[in-house]
C-alpha cells in the first residue's frame, strides 16, 4: 500500500501539471485575441501505477491553479504555469491519502505545491500541440514534455476547447523511490480537460 501511495501521489502531481500544459495548448487553436479559462468541473487529472502482487492503482488530484498566456500567431511565445496542491491527492481511501501526504511520498507539509512552468509551446500537428517545461516535485526539478490533442467544440454560445494528454514519468528521477523495484518506476498519466472562451 505504501508503495502505491507514493507512486499515486507523484502521478497526480504530474497529471495536474500536464493538465495545465494541455490547457495552454488548447488556446493555441483559438483566435489570437481570445482569452480562455480552465473549467475545473470538466478537468480530470488521473494516474496509474503497477506493483508486484497488487492490481493497478489509480488516483487523481483535486485542487490546482494555473496561468495561461497564449499568442496564437506566435505559439512559441505562449506560456503556462501550473501549481498543484499536494494535500489534494485522492486515491479513494482516507488512510491511504494521508500516507501519500506523509514524508514517505509527497511530504505535503514541506512541499505543499507541485509546480510546472513551461519553456516552449509548439504546434506539432493539425490537432496536436507540445508543451515542454520544468516540473518540480519534492524540491527536484526535471524537464517534462507532453503532447496534447485539441478539439474545438462546434455550436453556439461560448467557445470551448477539449483536450486530452497521455504520457508517463519516471518517479525515481524525482527521488520518489519507495517500493522500487516492486513498485514500477513508470507512472502513467491521462489528463482530460476543457477550456472556455471568455
Amino acid at each position: 500500500m505504501a508503495t502505491r501511495e507514493n507512486i499515486i501521489q507523484r502521478a497526480r502531481i504530474v497529471c495536474a501539471i500536464l493538465a495545465l500544459g494541455l490547457l495552454a495548448q488548447t488556446r493555441m487553436p483559438a483566435a489570437a485575441s481570445a482569452n480562455w479559462r480552465i473549467d475545473p468541473a470538466r478537468t480530470h487529472i488521473a494516474f496509474a501505477i503497477d506493483a508486484v502482487g497488487y492490481p493497478r492503482t489509480h488516483g487523481q488530484f483535486r485542487q490546482f491553479v494555473g496561468r495561461i498566456s497564449i499568442d496564437l500567431d506566435h505559439p512559441d511565445k505562449s506560456s503556462v504555469a501550473f501549481h498543484v496542491q499536494s494535500q489534494s491527492v485522492d486515491v479513494g481511501s482516507t488512510s491511504f491519502d494521508d500516507y501519500m501526504r506523509s514524508t514517505a511520498f509527497l511530504d505535503a507539509a514541506h512541499f505543499p505545491s507541485i509546480d510546472f512552468v513551461s519553456k516552449s509551446v509548439e504546434k506539432v500537428g493539425e490537432h496536436t500541440v507540445r508543451v515542454t517545461g520544468d516540473l518540480t516535485l519534492l524540491g527536484v526539478t526535471r524537464p517534462l514534455s507532453v503532447d496534447v490533442e485539441v478539439q474545438r467544440e462546434a455550436g453556439g454560445g461560448a467557445g470551448r476547447l477539449d483536450f486530452l494528454a497521455k504520457t508517463s514519468i519516471d518517479r525515481l528521477a524525482f527521488g520518489m523511490n519507495s517500493g522500487f523495484p516492486l513498485v514500477s518506476r513508470e507512472v502513467e498519466l491521462v489528463i482530460s480537460s476543457e477550456a472556455i472562451e471568455l
